[in-house]
């Protein structure tokens, strides 16, 4: 859990477990963290406060633009020449139907969940694989292994990372480059302020976690060889019998989702 002269990069950086986890980062001795969401007022606002720990890099960018991961990259490898951990946590989601929903607010939570982890991450690899060196964490959720009613688009975009994310474990043994992913149950964000919860709100929150227990796990993942850390760890028997017993466990769930949902 010592981070001394680590260069570390975390999106969605401006809130919630983001933000908990660049203040974490600064006091477990990293070099550097660089804050990166769309919101520039938040992340100079949070860059004063960590900056007593550690250098803090405050970086206007939208991670669903390829071309702004690009150009992010290019000028932080410029400047610091290395990336010892980076986080991909930018995300959101949108409630409601399939059927109410639009094809563009699916494609929208898609391009920044998982499209903006695929930029990062190709962003920052081939700097990783020449120094044999670094740790990608994915941020992902429980999601990605339960389908949750009212959240398809959501659970789409956690799937693709989990699925992404196991690929390049693979591809990425022997390299000394790792990839874990972090996929926690709900969590007390501004998650649930998006517009589309607004007089419908499913109350997933009676559930959810503080982001400092998520940002522990996302420390401890940044030095861990698993592939995945589910918080709390006793949700994991959750998808064990999910994935063992799924004629059981699916009709449970789908009502509970449905309760939710309604």
């Amino acid at each position: 859990m010592n981070f001394a002269g680590k260069v570390v990069l975390i999106t969605g950086a401006s809130s919630g477990i983001g933000r908990q986890a660049c203040m974490d980062f600064a006091k477990k001795g990293a070099k550097a963290v660089i804050l990166v969401s769309r919101s520039k007022e938040k992340l100079e606002s949070l860059a004063r406060e960590i900056s007593k720990n550690c250098l803090a890099v405050p970086y206007q960018c939208d991670v669903s633009r390829e071309e702004q991961v690009s150009a992010m990259a290019k000028d932080i490898l410029g400047r610091f020449g290395q990336m010892d951990v980076l986080v991909n946590n930018a995300g959101f989601g949108i409630f409601g139907k399939v059927a109410d929903q639009s094809a563009r607010d699916i494609e929208s939570v898609m391009q920044t969940n998982y499209l903006g982890m695929v930029y990062c991450t190709k962003a920052f690899l081939d700097s990783m694989l020449a120094r044999k060196s670094g740790h990608i964490v994915n941020v992902a959720s429980l999601a990605a292994s339960f389908g949750v009613a009212g959240l398809a688009g959501y659970c789409a975009s956690k799937y693709a990372m989990l699925g992404f994310s196991e690929s390049l474990h693979h591809e990425l043994y022997g390299t000394g480059v790792r990839v874990t992913v972090v996929s926690p149950i709900a969590v007390k964000t501004e998650f649930f302020s998006n517009d589309s919860f607004r007089g419908r709100n499913p109350n997933y929150t009676a559930y959810a976690l503080d982001p400092s227990n998520v940002s522990k796990a996302i420390l401890n993942a940044a030095n861990s060889q698993r592939l995945e850390i589910v918080v709390p760890f006793y949700m994991r028997a959750g998808v064990w019998l999910k994935h063992t017993i799924p004629f059981v466990v699916q009709p449970i769930t789908g009502a509970l989702f449905r309760s939710r949902m309604n």
